[in-house]
């Protein structure tokens, strides 16, 4: 793995200055190269929470394949970790881009090396080091690491990523790969549509509807002309596959017209890491994309790039074709069709407008949604807002049902009388995104930082219990945060012990994930990045710790945890420090040596979970 060091830092920081273009035939592709390639996942393909921002190229189910040097370079960046990529190098290349190879299971060994003495030193089991620029050179084509399963993988492939020079994820496809072959249009499952404003419908109803699509020839249909009223957003759920690949993909173009006239476009050619997490207002529930522009999404790849672009507006009686092309990277397109009729707002739906048996309150932004059994003549909302009672009318009614929208720009209500019954809204604040705010309630106090939220919200405070212990729920977890929110929870007169009591984020059903936090007297203050349900939950018991093989050459043992998980391992033989290697998908580590020198003497292994709990283990060899 030679270059010249000092041509290899000077090339690099002459091209850095611009902006290096997409050039077919620069990289080798790093695993078989030369070979048909087959992927597991693409760039653009939607994953929980953000876009898969490289290709993860499959390795037939096994570990070890040797991974390539795309391109002469430098080793900028590396990393042993049990979580997210895994193992991974990062190459910077003198065009000023940079490679990435995630979830590898080995380094080749003078650059394991390199990371194994840094560990060894720092006595660290996870560690990420930036080497010297040009100190680790390398060569297209040099073997650099070992393909694996390591970190966040599903199982064993190679996660690939080409990246520019201010560090945005690029289509490693558009570089002229011919290791992967590709003539399969995308393909389409469903369409949702969405009212976009408070006087908008779909089928007569403030509420999002979706509707299966058939392939009819060459191209998708909807099999139903859909009546709709005012501005309206289209979603897609649709997936690419590969030649001779089962698994699902994404693909980055989308194209709206209405009677034959192009009206929007979005084409995910980058993706900016400060700005991914932006997906969730790009995707309803990380499975339909948005064929419009939500208000205060940062993402930048839309055609025209404003507020709602996309939407379309049909007045009583309008019909208009709607068209959605929908092309993957290597050119192949398919098409959706489908009519829309406008029809007026009608006030009597003559059907059931709610199934539940109660009065409901749902949110959608700004609008509070409230459905009301229909009882007599009587139909006014009192709405308490402000020291105000305003009078409301139902939006429609149905057979069993009243459905009132309230938009809470007017402000906050209090409470709403709906005739039958009076409900009330915990909702206690709007908070403007890309500011600062702090709000308390006295119980609770909730300090949002500028980049907290990913647009205006407004917020909603309830008190829970769970199991005997108190919690709070904010919002719903199916809205979303951008960075972290710092929570505190005023419990007066809260008398448990408080070691190993910890606040969790409950989800269906009953499942618990570590948050953490901080006690300080009665008052306990926890981050997170996910609104929902959050409570406190004891974690009392210590890690298991099962041996699995211990000899002079090599130790592995079993570690798991029941509730709050593995935080820390140590090992230890004849009191000196050992690496360890941990794989939590099946709860191993395993001893990895500085030196080929057999294990000898006394053996102290400690395993402490995110509670504080601790088990030691001894043994002697």
């Amino acid at each position: 793995m030679k270059l010249n060091k000092a041509a290899l830092i000077l090339l690099i920081g002459v091209v850095v200055v611009g902006f290096a273009p997409i050039e077919k035939g620069y990289y080798q592709f790093p695993i078989r190269s030369g070979m048909v390639n087959y992927l597991s996942g693409n760039m653009a393909e939607i994953r929980p929470n953000h876009f898969h921002s490289g290709i993860d190229i499959k390795t037939e189910g096994r570990q070890g394949l040797p991974v390539y040097a795309a391109a002469d370079g430098y080793v900028s960046r590396m990393k042993i970790s049990s979580f997210g990529y895994g193992n991974i190098i990062y190459l910077r290349h003198p065009n000023g881009q940079y490679t990435v190879y995630a979830h590898l299971k080995d380094f080749v060994p003078e650059i394991g090396q390199i990371m194994k003495e840094k560990m060894y030193e720092l006595q660290l089991n996870e560690f990420e080091y930036f080497p010297e620029a040009g100190s680790i050179p390398v060569k297209k084509g040099d073997v650099i690491a070992y393909s694996g399963n390591t970190g966040s993988s599903a199982g064993p492939h190679l996660h690939f990523e080409i990246r520019d020079s201010l560090d945005r994820a690029l289509d490693p496809m558009k570089f002229g790969f011919d290791e992967i072959k590709d003539d399969i249009p995308p393909r389409a499952v469903r369409i949702a549509l969405k009212p976009l404003d408070i006087d908008s419908r779909v089928e007569g109803l403030f509420q999002r509807k979706t509707y299966p699509v058939y392939l009819e020839g060459n191209k998708y249909v909807v099999r139903e002309n859909i009546r709709v009223s005012g501005n309206i957003g289209v979603e897609v759920y649709a997936y690419d596959q590969l030649n001779d690949a089962h698994n699902r993909n994404g693909f980055p173009i989308f194209k709206l017209s209405v009677d034959k006239k192009p009206i929007f476009h979005l084409d995910v050619d980058k993706i900016d890491f400060n700005t991914g997490r932006f997906l969730l207002m790009h995707t309803h529930r990380n499975t339909f994309t948005k064929l419009y522009k939500e208000n205060q999404n940062l993402m930048d790849f839309y055609h025209p790039d404003s507020t709602l672009s996309g939407s379309i507006r049909l007045l009583p009686e309008e019909k208009k074709e709607i068209e959605i092309l929908m092309q993957d990277v290597s050119g192949n397109s398919s098409k959706i069709e489908f009519l829309l009729q406008g029809e007026p707002i009608e006030f009597e739906l003559r059907r059931n407008n709610s199934t539940s048996s109660g009065a409901t309150l749902d949110y959608d932004k700004n609008h509070l949604i409230i459905n009301g059994i229909r009882n007599g003549q009587e139909n006014l909302a009192k709405v308490h807002v402000g020291g105000l009672v305003l009078e409301i009318p139902p939006v429609y009614q149905g057979t069993n049902k009243r459905t009132y929208l309230w938009d809470m720009e007017l402000g906050l209500p209090d409470s709403v009388d709906i005739c039958t019954e009076t409900v009330f809204p915990p909702i206690v604040a709007k908070i403007p995104a890309r500011e600062s705010f702090f709000f308390s309630d006295g119980n609770i106090e909730i300090h949002f930082r500028d980049q907290t939220l990913l647009a205006d919200t407004f917020i909603r405070v309830e008190s829970t219990e769970h199991r005997g212990y108190p919690g709070v729920t904010i919002n719903d977890e199916f809205e979303y945060l951008w960075q972290n929110m710092e929570v505190e929870m005023n419990l007066p007169g809260f008398q448990e012990e408080k070691n190993q009591l910890h606040v969790y984020q409950l989800h269906a059903p009953n499942r618990k994930n570590f948050v953490g936090g901080e006690w300080n007297s009665d008052k306990i203050s926890f981050k997170t990045r996910n609104f929902g349900t959050f409570v406190l939950a004891r974690d009392n018991n210590p890690p298991t710790i099962r041996p699995v093989r211990i000899n002079s050459r090599e130790m592995m043992f079993n570690i798991q945890d029941d509730l709050s998980g593995i935080d820390l391992f140590e090992l230890k033989v004849n009191g000196e420090w050992i690496q360890l290697r941990y794989e939590y998908k099946s709860n191993l580590i395993w001893t990895d040596k500085l030196r080929n020198e057999p294990f000898k003497g006394d053996i102290e292994l400690k395993v402490r979970d995110k509670a504080g709990n601790e088990r030691i283990f001894n043994s002697k060899i």
